[in-house]
């Protein structure tokens, strides 16, 4: 309880070591791209060091702007993956117009459990063709109000997935809904993971990154990814307060 108490209110921000991070890693040669960048094929002679930047906005757009306003500055590209309630057109058109990646990160299938009072996974299956087309109809949404055609959508980990032991991703297992879409990458997809030598995410504190700091990895690994949290890096009590509020309300009503 100390320990969220201290990560939701009293943490210092780590804009800083962020920031700091990024000048790092381009001081050691690494390019540093989105994931939509990293999925183009290679220049000639092969990829140089490179790490994939990829941000999970779960919650907190103020802390989200602030990271895509050092990338800015340190001239990195990256992958912001936002959920329906984290949308924000403006904010996500900057970040296509910078160069950057805008889109979706999806949880459709634990949208549906919860709000049809669904416990139990089989049951939720039954209703696939039903959520496709929710995931179809949402996605169409955010690319009319972005403005652009997405291609690389990210898989968002919800409380009521862990108790389905269903994960969200299992939606785009379908490679029909796939072409429908024009989804070339899920973000968990094994032909993107296999191309990293190390995958790093994030962690609140004390732990801070698994499996090892970023900083520890540069220079001894070629290709990188890397997955952030806004919330992890900068406290916002009154989003982290309505987030906890959020949560306690749908885990007593589903």
């Amino acid at each position: 309880m100390f320990r969220r108490l201290y990560s939701d209110y009293l943490m210092p921000s780590r804009l800083p070591e962020y920031e700091a991070l990024l000048r790092e890693a381009t001081e050691r040669g690494y390019a540093q791209v989105s994931v939509r960048e990293f999925l183009r094929p290679p220049p000639p002679g092969g990829r140089v060091p490179t790490i994939v930047h990829r941000h999970d906005i779960d919650s907190d757009l103020r802390t989200t702007a602030k990271m895509f306003a050092r990338e800015v500055r340190r001239g990195v590209r990256s992958s912001f993956y936002f959920r329906l309630s984290t949308l924000d057109f403006g904010l996500m058109r900057d970040i296509e117009d910078y160069g950057s990646e805008a889109s979706y990160h999806f949880e459709e299938i634990a949208s549906f459990a919860k709000r049809h009072h669904i416990h139990d996974a089989g049951e939720v299956r039954r209703h696939f063709p039903a959520i496709r087309e929710e995931f179809a109809a949402n996605l169409r949404r955010i690319e009319d109000g972005l403005g652009s055609k997405i291609s690389t959508v990210a898989s968002h980990g919800d409380f009521a997935n862990r108790k389905l032991k269903l994960i969200n991703k299992e939606l785009l297992a379908d490679s029909a809904l796939r072409a429908r879409c024009g989804i070339a990458c899920e973000t968990y997809d094994s032909a993107l993971l296999e191309q990293f030598e190390l995958y790093i995410s994030d962690r609140p504190p004390p732990l801070l990154y698994h499996p090892i700091s970023p900083h520890a990895a540069l220079g001894r690994y070629r290709t990188i990814c890397l997955l952030t949290h806004p919330v992890q890096w900068e406290t916002n009590w009154r989003e982290n307060t309505r987030c906890n509020l959020r949560r306690l309300v749908e885990g007593l009503t589903w």
